[in-house]
């Protein structure tokens, strides 16, 4: 069984064919799909996903695109909408500098808000860092301080320094469908040096489809080809890879079920 630790169910680019996109992804051995909320205005919508689905289960939180939107969204708001069953992580939050969206005080006070909310509930945070290893690593250590928290890393793009500081703050990391781009070389050398119980796989469908699927819309399904990837990265087998990521992934996100402990 793999797990597609981050994916957006919620986005227009599904909304024709949702019933199929995760019957696909059921076929492929996804035994879970964890969707992962960008706005907490709209979380309504992504949860109504979740519930429809036994194998689904969303996050709450504000992508740092969305944090002047979103600005003063409190750790206490973020706090009770995470007592469904069905939500089982906080974010999308964290630091954005590749796009000029959200203003960098708001996606810090944000990522801040959503680390608090963590470190409340003991809920799996999922950052989002793009182009901001340095900002991202001091506010992971100045957080830390206040008390320890759970993380993911999730896309990971960045560099080994912020990985391994992760690493060292007992965070994980996860890879999409960029770790099967050629040009993606300096990502599999970090991969490959990852310890294993740190590392988990995704998609963020629709977007970063892996290998041969390059170019089209992504899908939960497709995350068996970054597995592929992950296991000759790093030099074991897709077995081994399945079965390490999907540990990893209940690990971290223990308030998902396994599906043979699972009703449904």
């Amino acid at each position: 069984m793999l797990v597609d630790s981050h994916c957006h169910l919620d986005f227009p680019d599904f909304a024709a064919d949702l019933d199929a996109i995760v019957a696909r992804a059921g076929a492929a051995g996804v035994g879970r799909m964890l969707t992962i909320s960008t706005r907490v205005r709209q979380f309504d919508g992504l949860l109504a996903i979740a519930e429809r689905f036994p194998s689904v289960y969303c996050s709450v939180g504000t992508h740092p695109h969305h944090a002047d939107e979103e600005d003063g969204i409190t750790a206490d708001e973020l706090i009770a909408l995470t007592r469904h069953p069905k939500v089982v992580a906080l974010g999308e939050a964290g630091l954005d500098n590749h796009y000029d969206n959200g203003s960098p005080a708001a996606q810090e006070r944000g990522f801040r808000a959503h680390i608090a909310a963590a470190r409340a509930t003991g809920l799996p945070l999922v950052i989002h860092t793009r182009e901001a290893d340095e900002a991202c690593g001091r506010i992971l250590d100045e957080e830390m301080t206040d008390g320890p928290f759970k993380a993911v890393l999730h896309c990971y793009t960045g560099g080994p320094e912020l990985a391994m500081k992760a690493i060292g703050l007992g965070l994980s990391i996860s890879f999409t469908g960029i770790l099967t781009f050629r040009n993606s070389q300096a990502i599999r050398d970090i991969a490959a040096e990852l310890p294993a119980d740190r590392i988990m796989v995704e998609t963020d469908a629709p977007y970063l489809a892996p290998g041969k699927f390059r170019g089209k819309r992504n899908e939960p399904a497709f995350v068996t080809e970054t597995a592929k990837v992950l296991a000759e990265t790093r030099g074991v087998s897709l077995e081994d890879i399945a079965r390490q990521t999907t540990d990893n992934f209940f690990r971290l996100f223990d308030k998902v079920p396994r599906p043979d402990a699972a009703a449904a």
